[in-house]
């Protein structure tokens, strides 16, 4: 192929995967977030400087591309996986040959466990096997991959999660978990990422139901997948079963309006949006009890109070705010659905400020922080983190503090009116 040739092609500038081609052999498979300025990147001049010679070979040798437009960049990364698989291309062998790319393993147990595994890791155990938690070795049902990007297939495995919870580590309900655990749901399970395989919420049948969707995704099948749900959505409405019929036009709606912004970058998880969002976050509690966190959402320099968010606190002691913050912050982004923001906004000082940059680099995203001190009439009194964009921002960064506090104020008043009106 040659330019020439590339410029008949008139590709699509949605996301997708694409396929060189000689013949009917597949030559290689790669993946885009815009298809056609992806493929004509491969007939630039100085391809060879910039992907080396075995790459700046691939046009020449191909005299067809193929192309397969996805909804989102999130399904042409499972998609692309699959038919690595599928048709084994020879360009691809540098992939299948690098040691260290990433599997998605579902184990075969009454409860299936969804995990992400290193080739070399994999190896390493007993054929047909992968080493779980605890050291032991669970029997593999599937496999998925190869995945050459862990940070992005973490980032999508994070985005199908919201949609589809699954069991990775946690012991399942039995006479065994309760007598450990007391029968407390796993910390998955109370930000949403987990159905409930600890607690008994979620029986076998029902899970396995989950699995088999989540499969059809991995398959790079979500047209197939929604098919099946709306099949399912209209025998729970025949059965009258109106809750379950709802939960799967969640689904339906989610896998409909995936918002893969975190996959649509380069290099660093920066994130980067065309409107400048800030949220701001607070803790409040009553002397320790009914502790309750808040987001806020400024865009552009309005609140954006339809977006505003509270989280009830479960895993941190009564009083302990910095731990609070961690917990609220680490549920927010479970939540990559959502839009991230430009700029976060803690309350407090030095330690809330350290506390939100921690939960970021350990979900290994790039969003600056600012903290704002208070006097003691509340008032702000310092802004704590990068001076060109407390100046910058000044006013939106005090707008989010303050509808922050105002917001987790309300809630907190209305929950002291509740529990009073209970007793």
């Amino acid at each position: 192929m040659t330019l020439d040739d590339f410029k008949k092609l008139k590709l699509s500038r949605k996301a997708g995967v694409y396929l060189f081609k000689k013949g009917r052999v597949v030559l290689y498979v790669g993946r885009a977030t815009v298809l056609a300025e992806r493929v004509r990147s491969y007939f630039d001049r100085d391809l060879y400087l910039t992907r080396g010679n075995h790459v700046a070979r691939l046009p020449s040798e191909s005299d067809a591309v193929e192309t397969i437009e996805t909804d989102s960049v999130l399904e042409a990364i499972m998609l692309e996986a699959a038919l690595i698989k599928k048709f084994s291309p020879p360009y691809n062998t540098d992939l299948k040959d690098n040691k260290s790319f990433w599997l998605i393993v579902i184990t075969e147990e009454d409860f299936p466990r969804v995990l992400l595994v290193r080739s070399h890791t994999l190896q390493k155990a007993p054929s047909g096997s992968v080493a779980v938690k605890g050291g032991s070795l669970a029997k593999i049902h599937k496999l998925f991959g190869p995945f050459p990007n862990a940070g992005e297939l973490k980032e999508a495995m994070h985005i199908i999660r919201r949609i589809f919870p699954f069991r990775d580590a946690c012991v399942p309900y039995n006479a065994k978990s309760i007598a450990k655990s007391g029968g407390r749901a796993c910390f998955n399970k109370q930000i949403g990422l987990c159905p409930g395989v600890c607690d008994g919420t979620v029986d076998r049948t029902r899970y396995a139901r989950t699995i088999r969707h989540l499969e059809l995704f991995l398959q790079g099948r979500k047209g197939d997948l929604v098919e099946v749900l709306r099949r399912e959505q209209k025998k729970a409405v025949k059965k009258l079963h109106f809750e379950e019929a709802g939960v799967l036009q969640d689904k339906i709606f989610a896998l409909n309006h995936i918002r893969d912004v975190a996959l649509l970058k380069r290099g660093s998880r920066v994130i980067a949006n065309g409107e400048y969002r800030v949220e701001g976050y607070d803790v409040s509690h009553h002397g320790g009890e009914h502790a309750y966190g808040v987001m806020t959402v400024i865009k552009c320099g309005v609140a954006e109070k339809s977006e505003y968010r509270s989280f009830k606190i479960k895993g941190a002691k009564g009083g302990d705010d910095v731990g609070a913050l961690h917990e609220v912050l680490t549920r927010r982004l479970a939540h990559p659905e959502w839009q991230y923001p430009r700029l976060i906004v803690v309350d407090g000082g030095i330690a809330q400020h350290k506390i939100a940059e921690r939960v970021l680099a350990e979900n290994g995203i790039i969003i600056p922080v600012v903290a704002v001190t208070k006097d003691e009439h509340h008032r702000p009194k310092k802004l704590l983190g990068d001076t060109a964009l407390r100046r910058a921002h000044e006013s939106d960064i005090l707008l989010a503090n303050s509808e922050a506090h105002r917001y987790s104020l309300r809630l907190h008043r209305n929950v002291r009116e509740k529990v009073k009106g209970t007793r």
